[in-house]
């Protein structure tokens, strides 16, 4: 169980974002276990890592949803797949504005960057393609989309249909609602951004800043470095981050096509390999320089495969990992700032079932005992008395801020 996030998955033709969405939603989960299923066409399931808290406790957890592996639990998220990006769609070119629905109701983007610069704007094949281009495409696409609405605003606000009591915040919170914003935060970004609060004294600039702060803040992003497996790339890569002008995006380099296929070399015994770890071993049984006897020749590998793997055991020591699970981990836990607690028992993490730990909460930063207690069901958290920290036994109030891998018990009426 978790609170549904929604990660985004954007890219433009041919940079490997179907690669991406497939290797991330892939069925990894043992036999037993909850199978993955697809929720519609562009949506899948894929996991994020969260460390199990039950070896803590001398305890074996028992997943009611995801799996748990060797210590290390993998949580279910949705990954929404967000086709149609092209040149206008703010304007509703193409698919532009299903492509802005679909967009919208994700938390947190993960834009897929062809960093080898092989595909050209539409992805078509070319050679130097610069991939900060593709980067600021998308930007401002989504800045002007967001200029667009903002602009509806300003206009109601100096229209006459609001009072002289009305801030031009409130006025732009009701207008932005959608992009889950409010009074505070508007009025937050508006300091930042230095413009003042008499939006007649703003000018077309002023207007597009502020509508960029707001799509930064509302609508977060990483970036995921494909085809990181190539000198083009990592060429780029090592220019791009050292530029100023990207500071403020998170870029993960990353293989997508190396993810896909050891996840299907994995589920048919060729290698032993769990996402987002650095390395994986090939089962010497399956090695083309094993002895095999005739019958033994399914999920064989030959000696190009083996050496295929090899150069991907080779960008896993470079890089740490294929950086698919990073891409995603980054965007949920450090841009998103996503908390995972797991409900348990002082007197025991079992549940009246015999099950142990089988949940884990995602929830929202800076949430409160009190919080995590309505996301268990409005009930509990209409009741709330107290929580009680289950590792130490101490009883928690309902402003005690949640922190990562809480194992906590809610005390409540009903």
């Amino acid at each position: 169980m978790s609170t549904s996030y929604r990660i985004g998955l954007v890219g433009k033709p041919s940079v490997g974002k179907s690669s991406f969405f497939n290797a991330a939603t892939m069925n990894d989960v043992p036999e037993g276990a909850y199978p993955f299923t697809t929720i519609d066409p562009s949506v899948g399931e894929a996991y994020v890592r969260v460390d199990c808290a039950a070896p803590e406790f001398d305890e074996v957890c028992t997943p009611n949803v995801g799996y748990c592996d060797d210590g290390t639990r993998f949580v279910p998220t949705k990954l929404v797949d967000v086709a149609g990006l092209i040149p206008g769609a703010h304007e509703g070119a193409g698919l532009g504005n299903q492509f802005l629905t679909d967009l919208n109701e994700t938390d947190v983007l993960v834009h897929v960057v062809d960093f080898s610069g092989t595909t050209d704007a539409e992805g078509e094949p070319t050679e130097d393609h610069d991939p900060r281009e593709d980067i600021d495409f998308l930007e401002e696409e989504l800045d002007q989309w967001y200029l667009g609405i903002l602009e509806k605003g300003i206009e109601r606000y100096e229209s006459g249909y609001t009072t002289e009591d009305d801030a031009i915040e409130e006025e732009l919170a009701e207008q932005m609602s959608a992009f889950k914003t409010n009074e505070d935060e508007i009025k937050r970004l508006i300091r930042r951004v230095d413009i003042g609060f008499d939006p007649a004294e703003w000018d077309d600039d002023d207007e597009l800043r502020l509508a960029r702060e707001i799509r930064k803040e509302t609508k977060p992003m990483v970036i995921a470095a494909n085809k990181m497996d190539t000198p083009e790339a990592q060429a780029n890569y090592e220019e791009i981050t050292a530029d100023p002008e990207y500071d403020h995006l998170t870029i993960v380099p990353c293989s997508a096509h190396a993810e896909k296929a050891l996840k299907s070399a994995d589920q048919s015994g060729v290698v032993d390999y769990r996402p987002g770890d650095p390395d994986f071993e090939i089962s010497e049984a399956r090695s083309a320089s094993s002895n095999r006897t005739q019958s033994d020749d399914t999920g064989d590998i030959s000696d190009e495969q083996e050496q295929g793997l090899e150069q991907i055991r080779d960008f896993l020591k470079e890089y740490g990992a294929t950086g698919v699970q990073a891409a995603l981990e980054t965007a949920l836990f450090d841009v998103l700032g996503v908390t995972p607690v797991f409900p348990g028992g002082a007197n025991g993490l079992g549940n009246e079932r015999g099950e142990v730990l089988p949940d884990c909460y995602l929830i929202p930063p800076n949430s409160t005992a009190e919080d995590f207690a309505y996301s268990l069901h409005s009930d509990i958290g209409d009741g709330f008395l107290h929580a009680i920290d289950c590792r130490s036994n101490r009883q928690l109030g309902k402003d005690y801020e949640v922190e990562p891998r809480d194992v906590i018990e809610v005390v409540t009426t009903n």
